[in-house]
């Protein structure tokens, strides 16, 4: 073959759509591949998230003091699906199949929200969340640990928010998954920050979900105190991101029903 032909523009196409095809089956090999480890992986890191949320973990840790894996250590929770509406559990949804995200996008399982209601700026709220808790001996719950979401300043923040037995303080809280600044929003990973949710009061006197991320805190001793979070330096939006998402996932437009089913002892 002359080097002519061999040029020829037949010639370089041929070899470009082979090599193109050959790399993309051996991506979509890899792809294939790898999937099971990634879901491993991506499990494992929701976990130790809620582990740590709970204050079951240290942050960064991959097992406690006493070399308890993850999964082990999370072998404590009961995992169930609840109706958000009315608050009780659902039997006949696996929680291990369910994906509540996804249920917030199908419209089957799920309402758009008015723009009154949607301060986290979700658009669209699901039927049915997950909850993990823990219970005594006595079938007392000790520890609730609820999936919270909501709109930072460039994207949504995905976290847990862990509940005391008493049902109104917090127990931690954790962000596994966002797009806030580094060194600004991103600091709603700093343990530091994080530390401050642990006993804070996450409802008023009659009942109302009223969390505050501020400036500057009410003074030692007072009520409003106990409710109050500082807010991220030079993150105002990520901050009142975090506000809102809070206070909506324990409102009745949240898990509040179920909140209040717990209290009852009627779940």
């Amino acid at each position: 073959m002359s080097q002519r032909n061999r040029d020829s523009i037949g010639n370089i196409l041929t070899v470009a759509i082979s090599v193109c095809l050959v790399a993309s089956i051996l991506v979509s090999v890899a792809a294939v591949g790898l999937k099971p480890a990634q879901d491993a992986n991506r499990l494992l890191n929701q976990r130790q998230n809620i582990l740590v949320a709970a204050g079951l973990l240290a942050d960064g840790a991959r097992s406690d003091e006493q070399g308890r894996g993850i999964n082990e250590l999370f072998e404590q929770f009961e995992v169930r699906v609840v109706d958000l509406r009315t608050g009780g559990f659902v039997d006949d949804i696996d929680p291990q199949d369910f994906d509540q995200l996804r249920s917030a996008r199908d419209p089957a399982r799920s309402r758009r929200l008015d723009s009154d209601e949607d301060k986290p700026t979700l658009r669209r709220l699901e039927q049915y969340g997950i909850v993990y808790l823990i219970r005594g001996d006595d079938g007392g719950v000790q520890k609730t640990v609820l999936p919270v979401r909501g709109m930072g300043l460039w994207g949504t923040m995905f976290g847990y928010l862990a509940i005391d037995g008493d049902l109104v303080t917090a127990e931690g809280i954790s962000f596994y998954r966002h797009q806030e600044t580094p060194g600004l929003g991103g600091e709603i990973e700093n343990p530091r920050w994080r530390a401050q949710w642990e006993g804070l009061h996450l409802f008023d006197d009659q009942g109302r979900p009223t969390v505050e991320l501020v400036k500057t805190r009410a003074p030692e001793g007072s009520d409003a105190r106990k409710r109050q979070v500082d807010m991220l330096a030079g993150a105002t939006l990520t901050s009142r991101g975090v506000e809102n998402l809070v206070n909506f996932w324990l409102s009745d437009l949240g898990y509040g029903a179920f909140l209040e089913n717990l209290r009852r002892g009627e779940v």
